[in-house]
């Protein structure tokens, strides 16, 4: 009923007009800030009729909640990886166009990152675009740890996307590091195997016809060594 609905909002002081049956127009003061959406509204409104004169009545959907599978398969992810050794941080998915473009080595094209319009500060200007730039501000600020240290972190890394409605989408990602007085590349190798093997992807020489599987080969990019890196490909991807 809107002309009921217009009494119990100016009640809650709320000025409100009927528009028609079915629309109530609402002018919301600038004191109240705590109101942000329609659904803030209705909760005035059944404040002013009173919780407990609403009339109980089941739903008309039922709905089943759950974990997303992507969290679900990070979960086991962590433990798998924590298993292994490593330890979990958590980075900021805020950071400075320089930690995450010329500190790896990666031009910036201005086609990948999403910039804040307003930034506060210069260590927050861009959303990640890749999780290696916080690990290894991780270790730089934990240098007198002892050795080795074995780090990771699986979260989200955000990429423009001008398909999304909001220009940006996130990417779930994975980065593990190993930092000792020697190298460790075979290491991160086995890491990679194992993460993997837990996922049951197998490498493409073991894997029968239509399984998962992943192959490796040579790649140069510039944030790595020359001859110590690979791209992991699973399928064409």
């Amino acid at each position: 009923d809107a002309e009921k609905c217009v009494t119990l909002l100016n009640r809650m002081m709320l000025p409100a007009e009927k528009i028609s049956d079915s629309v109530v127009q609402v002018t919301v003061p600038p004191t109240r800030s705590d109101i942000l959406q329609a659904c803030d509204i209705m909760e005035d409104v059944a404040i002013a009729f009173g919780i407990n004169n609403i009339e109980a009545t089941l739903p008309r959907g039922m709905t089943m909640g759950g974990m997303q599978l992507v969290n679900k398969l990070s979960d086991h992810v962590r433990i798998e990886m924590a298993t292994a050794g490593y330890t979990e941080v958590l980075t900021m998915a805020l950071c400075s166009k320089e930690e995450n473009f010329q500190m790896l080595r990666k031009p910036n094209d201005g086609t990948s990152a999403v910039e804040l319009a307003n930034p506060k500060t210069q260590e927050f200007q861009i959303c990640r675009t890749s999780l290696l730039a916080g690990l290894l501000k991780t270790l730089n600020s934990n240098k007198s740890a002892a050795l080795p240290v074995k780090l990771f972190e699986l979260s989200d890394i955000v990429l423009k996307d001008g398909a999304s409605d909001t220009g940006a989408k996130n990417h779930r990602r994975l980065c593990a590091v190993y930092c000792n007085a020697t190298s460790g590349f075979e290491l991160i190798h086995g890491t990679m195997d194992f993460v993997m093997m837990k996922l049951s992807v197998k490498p493409a020489s073991s894997a029968s016809e239509g399984e998962p599987s992943y192959t490796i080969r040579p790649s140069e990019h510039p944030t790595y060594f020359p001859g110590r890196q690979a791209d992991v490909l699973v399928g064409d991807k």
